[in-house]
């Protein structure tokens, strides 16, 4: 049984990661119907940013914290500004290369600029351990589930209540009308890509600081991205939640099973969610007349 509790603490732990990027895949698609495939070169870009930042200039955690808010808001407004607005109005498909090519430039850079080794983040508090009752979890571990749980509130008050979220809601159902009704969508969309390439940094921070630095950090946009479709690319709260059943369907299959069957789990398990709601667990369904 204690087991079982372990695997299922570490399961939603990393599931939270999951979750982040998964909501950070879900804001870029729910404000501009694109899928953003570097969406894991982005987190490791700000974990290598925010390295790079702690040492030199020491691993408080405050300091750490603000530059990689910092940090993710200023890399998702250039890319935003530089290679996404020039795009607007181009064929969907075109716009999707465009960040497939983004993937590769930014893992090109990490490898130009740093190396391929793995490094230790230097974020010493993120590795101790807390104990809740027979349960051993790091430091990391609990941060990163409490700030999953932080931004699905602030999501669901940003979408529901903040001038902006409203914009973006309105701008997802129609842009054209939206921009006939004087809200401002390039600015909107500027908004989506900043907060995602956040949210996406802080997971890629998080993960670095419980793992190690690598170049390999990117794929944890390919775990996330299943994450996003299973809770619905629509609906950024879903996609939170799609990243902890994804995270604990892992975990689960690589403590009973074996590490072969983790790896492809979440992809199985999305198979079969669409096969019955094709727009995810959380997604909105549409409904077309013909």
């Amino acid at each position: 049984m204690n087991y079982l509790i372990q695997l299922t603490a570490t399961g939603i732990a990393i599931g939270a990661i999951y979750g982040l990027i998964a909501m950070a895949f879900a804001l870029v698609y729910k404000s501009t119907g694109l899928i953003n495939f570097a969406q894991g070169e982005v987190a490791m870009m700000v974990a290598y940013l925010t390295w790079a930042f702690a040492g030199q200039f020491g691993s408080g955690l405050i300091g750490v914290a603000v530059f990689t808010i910092v940090a993710g808001m200023v890399l998702g407004l250039v890319i935003e500004r530089l290679l996404i607005r020039p795009m607007m109005g181009e064929p969907i498909f075109s716009i999707v290369l465009v960040t497939i090519g983004l993937a590769v430039i930014l893992r090109s850079l990490v490898l130009l600029i740093w190396d391929a080794s793995p490094h230790p983040m230097g974020i010493e508090a993120a590795s101790e351990l807390i104990r809740i009752g027979n349960l051993n979890m790091r430091a990391g571990q609990v941060f990163v589930i409490g700030l999953m749980g932080a931004l699905l509130v602030a999501s669901w008050a940003f979408f529901r209540y903040s001038r902006y979220g409203i914009a973006m809601r309105a701008v997802a159902d129609d842009d054209r009308t939206a921009l006939l009704m004087g809200v401002n969508t390039a600015r909107v969309q500027a908004v989506a890509w900043a907060a995602s390439s956040t949210i996406a940094g802080m997971a890629g921070v998080c993960f670095a600081a419980l793992y190690d630095i690598s170049p390999d950090i990117y794929s944890i946009g390919l775990k996330a991205f299943p994450a996003a479709i299973l809770g619905g690319l629509d609906a950024v709260l879903g996609s939170a939640f799609g990243g902890i059943i994804v995270g604990l369907i892992e975990n689960m299959t690589g403590g009973y099973m074996s590490s072969t069957i983790k790896e492809i789990s979440g992809f199985v398990l999305i198979v079969g969610v669409l096969m019955i709601r094709p727009s995810g667990l959380f997604g909105q369904r549409e409904i077309e007349r013909v």
